[in-house]
């Protein structure tokens, strides 16, 4: 390993010599330039130059190491000799623009109001990572919509005085009938990204799913724990290379993760042609492919994962078994007979396939097709994608599901500069809506939320009649 100066590493930034430094070290990355998920023009850009804020400001620090071989460090950069840095240019360009004024988390009501304050102080990426979804966007606005055809059917004059929102998840025990599903590239809403959810989560008693590739290390994030009883558990792309699976499995079990939520509705990419036009923008001609969701993406999809690969998974870890990504009565009953401990319903809020139909109404598939799955003490079944309001959650629960998992208000709570605080704020304000629909149902704890506080009908009009099981 050598040292490389600052004017040396400045001669090296063209499709025939590409280097970049990160964390004290120079890459070459001239053979990677067009495998690289964001597209070339991204690495061009920082190329010649110390890309370590450009590359924190989105990556996971252990990304690089992951994905490009030893062969590509040169040696590690001598600061001193660095005259033009992202790392020094950026604190100065944040000194010199006046810090927003956010509204005040008193003003904030509602899980949508949070969604206002990140579209407009989020960067144009991140907002169109986090809000953009697949092609027209049909299955991201229908998770909403479904909800609103469903109708509650309140019972009367049932002493409401107490009201628990307490409930059990994978046999553990929560505050609240909701928890914190894994989002990618978090750091846009926040420098803290997941230790604010780790820290929200713990004071508040609510389960924590940490992604695959979060923003910080998964060392760091669980060392994070406001609470040494908090639980959380981590979202599992299986890699193709069962040995890096196993090696990301063994440190989840170090860090006393609870069980390992298996992403499966995402062997490859979904077209998220929103995310895909704001950095056609902004690159020009070394555009084509380059949006924030492709970037990594190359590391994360296994289009060759099958059922089959289950039994593997369960031979190497005793962690109980969720599939995250279950979307037909079909594939539910798949994973009851293969032993699965859970399925979160979920079309990826929309990101992965358009017009795949919302996962409240794979809820509504499994009641109709296959009720012995329902309150099964061998699964249990979560519901995510569009959920907003307490409301959305009891729907949830009275149909049968055990939980739900929300995202995207997550990283909008964080935004803003409100940081652990707006996400245990916008907690606050799901489970208040929560119990106060609750007490207006006729519920006192979540047992008794019932089949029958729900008029259905409505939806069930959209399920395919014709399924052969």
């Amino acid at each position: 390993m050598r040292t490389i100066t600052g004017t040396e590493l400045s001669e090296h930034k063209s499709r025939d010599s590409c280097w970049l430094a990160v964390h004290g070290k120079v890459y070459d990355v001239t053979d990677f330039l067009d495998a690289h998920p964001g597209g070339a023009g991204l690495l061009l850009k920082s190329s010649g130059q110390d890309a370590t804020a450009a590359y924190e400001s989105i990556h996971n620090p252990e990304l690089i190491e992951e994905t490009l071989s030893q062969s590509s460090i040169l040696g590690d950069v001598d600061i001193s000799s660095l005259t033009v840095s992202l790392s020094s240019e950026t604190p100065l360009q944040a000194e010199s623009e006046p810090e927003p004024e956010y509204p005040h988390l008193s003003s904030i009501i509602n899980a949508d109001d949070f969604e206002k304050v990140a579209q407009k102080y989020l960067s144009p990426e991140g907002w169109a990572y986090y809000s953009s979804a697949a092609e027209d966007e049909t299955s991201v606005q229908d998770n909403s919509r479904l909800y609103r055809l469903l109708k509650l059917r309140p019972r009367v004059l049932r002493d409401v005085t107490t009201v628990n929102t307490a409930t059990s998840i994978l046999g553990i025990p929560s505050t609240v009938p909701f928890f914190i599903c894994p989002t990618g590239f978090a750091k846009y809403a926040h420098k803290d990204a997941e230790l604010n959810l780790a820290r929200a989560a713990g004071l508040e008693g609510v389960h924590q799913i940490i992604p695959t590739s979060p923003s910080m290390s998964l060392e760091q994030i669980t060392g994070a724990r406001s609470n040494p009883d908090q639980t959380q558990y981590l979202q599992v792309y299986v890699n193709k290379d069962r040995q890096k699976c196993l090696a990301l499995i063994r440190r989840a079990e170090a860090c006393g993760i609870k069980a390992l939520f298996i992403t499966v509705d995402s062997p490859v990419l979904g077209k998220r042609e929103r995310d895909d036009r704001l950095k056609a923008a902004s690159l020009g001609s070394e555009a084509p492919n380059t949006g924030i969701a492709k970037i990594g993406s190359s590391t994360l999809l296994n289009p060759g994962l099958a059922w089959s690969d289950l039994a593997w998974l369960r031979s190497v870890t005793q962690l109980p078994l969720v599939l995250k990504g279950v979307q037909t009565v079909e594939d539910a009953i798949m994973a009851y007979e293969h032993g699965i401990n859970g399925i979160l319903l979920s079309n990826h809020g929309g990101r992965s396939q358009d017009t795949a139909q919302a996962p409240i109404l794979a809820l509504l598939e499994i009641r109709k097709y296959a009720p012995q799955l329902i309150n099964n003490p061998k699964l249990q079944i979560f519901v995510d994608g569009g959920i907003r309001r307490g409301t959305d959650i009891i729907k949830c629960l009275a149909l049968g599901a055990n939980a739900v998992g929300i995202g995207r208000p997550w990283l909008y709570s964080m935004s803003g500069g409100y940081g652990a605080e707006g996400v245990r704020h916008l907690i606050h304000i799901l489970k208040g809506e929560v119990a106060g629909n609750m007490a207006l149902l006729g519920a006192t704890k979540i047992e008794e939320i019932v089949p029958q506080m729900v008029n259905s009908m409505r939806a069930e009009m959209e399920i395919y009649g014709g399924l052969k099981l």
